[in-house]
């Protein structure tokens, strides 16, 4: 029976067996999705077992591997030098192991209606998943973005590997305002330490986007709630960028109409 995973250290948060499940149920699809917990030291070794099983078809990765994977498959579409993180590996056509990510559009399509054109921005971090959420913006043409985050020189080197204009600020630096806020870091995740965030330089017509969604309703968005900003969890990127692996692990297109959009955040929120 063909199979994929999610891998990560930790990983008993991942809601990704759910919704994989969700659609291989939906499509009656002889396979199953499982999480794997892989740490960094066991990374190249899982990739050696599972490049040597051809019911394996891919694999999600999620903290903190996103950059290390890069040393154990193939990029044939130069994700290293565009994003510099990976989020999913597949199998190819010839049984290669090659890396993408799906993270950016998955990030993108819940705020693709939004008017970010030259509209100040502000994301939390400098990890992976923030990687996949500058490399989107610099294809919006957003006006000047403001990195927060531990380490300012890192943050910096981020901006401008992905032509931004913008500053790198530390965390516990005041917010300005920003039309777009986004937590692409792992703060306010289920065992990590709290963002905490004053959210009152933020305008009235801001919105804030959290991309942690274990707990779905972080701290930060219950902030952004209480002043009546615009919001955007962290399941809608989750089940954007989870649409896409579906459909390079197993070659069919995952139910995605509104009705079944529905159910599964139904079932990830029960």
């Amino acid at each position: 029976m063909m199979f994929a995973e999610v891998i990560g250290d930790p990983i008993g948060h991942s809601k990704s067996p759910l919704i994989h499940g969700f659609w291989i149920e939906a499509l009656g699809l002889e396979a199953r999705y499982a999480a794997r917990h892989v740490t960094a030291e066991g990374l190249g070794r899982y990739f050696a077992e599972r490049a040597t099983d051809p019911n394996w078809r891919g694999c999600n990765v999620t903290i903190p591997h996103k950059q290390a994977v890069f040393d154990h498959v193939a990029d044939p579409g130069g994700v290293r030098a565009s994003i510099g993180a990976v989020n999913t590996v597949f199998r190819t056509e010839d049984g290669t192991l090659a890396c993408t990510n799906t993270d950016a559009a998955g990030f993108y399509a819940p705020i693709a209606e939004l008017d970010l054109a030259g509209a100040p921005v502000v994301v939390i971090g400098a990890g992976g998943a923030a990687r996949a959420v500058l490399f989107a913006l610099s294809r919006l043409g957003v006006g000047p973005v403001t990195i927060l985050n531990r380490n300012v020189v890192k943050a910096a080197a981020l901006l401008s590997s992905f032509g931004l204009k913008g500053k790198a600020l530390p965390l516990d630096a005041t917010l300005p305002p920003a039309a777009l806020l986004v937590n692409a870091s792992a703060l306010g995740m289920v065992g990590q330490p709290p963002l905490d965030l004053d959210l009152d330089p933020l305008p009235e017509e801001a919105v804030v986007y959290d991309v942690v969604y274990a707990p779905l309703e972080t701290p930060l968005l219950a902030a952004a709630r209480a002043r009546d900003l615009g919001t955007v969890d962290g399941l809608d990127m989750l089940i954007g960028q989870a649409g896409l692996a579906f459909e390079l692990f197993f070659g069919v297109t995952p139910p995605r109409d509104e009705a079944s959009d529905d159910r599964l955040r139904a079932l990830l929120t029960s």
